[in-house]
């Protein structure tokens, strides 16, 4: 297993280490189509079971997981397939784990797009799910502009327009917002619609 370890303060360095330490390691370099490459893009290098973490001042942030990954230099990416990233809170414990089909990071930034059957799930229980997320590391903001489904504790939300911590613990619909509440006092199922173009968000939805 290849394992990194990085810090916002020397993202730019550690990026170049990274992709040095990948050539150096004499990789896989059979050159086949890379999922979320452009047509006629081959990889500089690639690299199995990978792992890399993002920490501040010692502590973990994120750690991102993949089968595989593949390395563009020209472009500063790094394309991930069977992606899952662990999120962590300030006490330096897991939070929540996002999984895809496939993923890209930026090296520098450490931005993610994270591609097919995306899911985000709390330890607490909530659980969201769409087809296409980005991951905005300086903000540690997830946004969607694709259809999101929220699930928690027998509530759901769903909608266009998706922001949210990592930690699912407050987000927020732009447009489109529908939700099915169960009653807490008759266990009834309550549908109702919001006005498009309108925001919701949770908390508790």
């Amino acid at each position: 297993m290849r394992v990194y370890r990085c810090s916002r303060r020397f993202g730019f360095l550690v990026s170049t280490a990274l992709t040095a330490a990948l050539v150096l390691a004499g990789c896989d370099q059979t050159r086949r189509v890379v999922p979320g490459a452009a047509s006629g893009e081959l990889p500089d290098q690639e690299v199995s079971d990978f792992m890399v973490t993002e920490t501040d001042a010692g502590r973990p942030e994120w750690t991102m997981h993949a089968h595989s990954a593949a390395i563009f230099n020209a472009r500063n990416a790094l394309v991930a397939r069977g992606l899952r990233v662990d999120f962590y809170n300030e006490k330096g414990e897991r939070s929540s784990t996002l999984t895809a089909r496939e993923g890209e990071m930026h090296q520098v930034r450490r931005d993610m797009v994270a591609r097919g059957n995306v899911v985000l799930q709390t330890v607490e229980g909530t659980r969201m799910s769409t087809e296409t997320l980005r991951f905005l590391n300086e903000a540690q903001k997830i946004v969607s502009d694709d259809f999101v489904r929220v699930e928690r504790q027998g509530d759901v939300l769903t909608g266009y327009g998706f922001e949210s911590d990592p930690n699912l613990e407050r987000f927020e619909f732009k447009r489109q917002v529908e939700a099915v509440v169960r009653s807490r006092s008759e266990e009834n199922l309550l549908r109702r619609r919001a006005p498009r173009d309108t925001q919701e968000s949770g908390g508790t939805p």
